[in-house]
């Protein structure tokens, strides 16, 4: 019965997968602007139809909720970064009530500090690399997301370490705006940080829901 769902559900993965490596290696390629913001959408948006698919209930609902906002957050980038940061604030918030809904029982003491550092440092580092006080204050959410992902009882080592990987993205973004100069890092590694965290997060989660161990 599981064979049977991953085979009728993987394309979603698939083709989310080949949206988002179409977009990292056309986005500055003059194929024109809707095509690429709707391809860039594509990425995250597949996950959330895959989501869709495989879970129910509240937590399901709230997964696929912080997904389609983050899709629609990466496509409204494009056009307005004030209104691609709000959605993304807003994707942050719907994760992190996700997460403090199915927070661990028991966590260690570094497993907290890890958590704390996260909630502390991600709109910390943010500010001190972008000098700019609202990311800072964005980067609250973004703090609070990876802090309860880490948390939280879905697989640390690939729900937790995809928001971590989702920081280290937005850190990329950041230090293009302010003193700090990490080229060529930026270009290389901010879409497929980005995307590789989106997508341990969206199959770690929905994994877990529906009780079944990781793909080999």
């Amino acid at each position: 019965m599981a064979k049977n769902a991953l085979i009728e559900h993987r394309p979603w993965l698939l083709a989310s997968v080949i949206a988002a490596g179409a977009y990292y290696f056309l986005w500055n390629n003059p194929i024109g602007e809707i095509y690429l913001i709707a391809l860039k959408g594509a990425g995250v948006g597949l996950l959330a139809v895959y989501a869709g698919r495989r879970t129910s209930g509240a937590d399901g609902s709230i997964l696929v909720a912080a997904l389609v906002l983050s899709a629609a957050a990466d496509m409204a980038l494009v056009l307005d970064m004030t209104l691609g940061g709000a959605l993304f604030a807003l994707s942050h918030i719907v994760a992190t009530v996700l997460y403090l809904r199915n927070r661990r029982s028991e966590t260690t003491r570094s497993q907290r500090l890890t958590a704390m550092a996260l909630l502390v440092g991600a709109p910390v580092i943010s500010y001190l690399l972008s000098q700019d006080i609202m990311i800072g204050i964005y980067a609250l959410t973004l703090g609070a997301m990876a802090a309860s992902a880490w948390s939280s009882r879905f697989p640390r080592y690939r729900v937790g370490l995809g928001a971590v990987l989702f920081v280290m993205s937005d850190w990329l973004i950041f230090s293009e705006l302010g003193p700090f100069d990490l080229a060529p890092l930026p270009d290389l590694l901010i879409w497929p940080l980005y995307f590789a965290g989106q997508l341990m997060i969206a199959t770690g989660v929905v994994q877990t829901l529906r009780g079944e161990l990781p793909v080999r």
